[in-house]
């Protein structure tokens, strides 16, 4: 989802628009892309890490065993030079979520599960012709094309 140093942008940001804990940066991003991108707390913490050390971000006031970290004015100068990336990356994440929105139906998902399941099962015997092969490369070739259609 993100090069090198862009998740470190992505998360700066998230906080100067509001002080957030780690728990709540996973979710905020998660709901950003629809569901589809949710960053592993194994990235968000060492990232949150290296953000305080970087003098962007500190700690303000705990939830019990959460930090809150709020952005300093060293991050939002940071954020100032890097305007139009962080817009860029925030965009994107938008974009996600919205075209995630639009494909995201239950019962595509249990369609295409359902064929992968059957060429899974179909392919993995012994011995497919060719020409059964063909007729299910015919097949699938004119479903995608009646798709394309609608």
């Amino acid at each position: 989802m993100f090069d090198s140093g862009e998740l470190r942008l992505v998360l700066l940001k998230l906080i100067a628009d509001e002080p957030r804990h780690g728990y709540d940066l996973i979710r905020q991003v998660e709901e950003l892309t629809g569901g589809a991108y949710a960053p592993s707390p194994g990235v968000v913490y060492p990232t949150l890490t290296l953000l305080d050390d970087m003098g962007l971000i500190e700690a303000r006031q705990a939830e019990g065993a959460k930090k809150l970290f709020a952005v300093t004015d060293a991050g939002t100068a940071h954020l100032s030079e890097q305007a139009e990336l962080v817009a860029a990356l925030m965009a994107r994440l938008s974009d996600v979520g919205a075209e995630r929105a639009r494909t995201d139906s239950a019962s595509v998902r249990r369609a295409m599960g359902n064929l992968r399941e059957v060429l899974i099962h179909r392919l993995r015997q012994d011995e497919v012709a060719k020409d059964t092969l063909h007729a299910i490369v015919a097949l699938i070739d004119e479903a995608a094309q009646k798709i394309e259609r609608l």
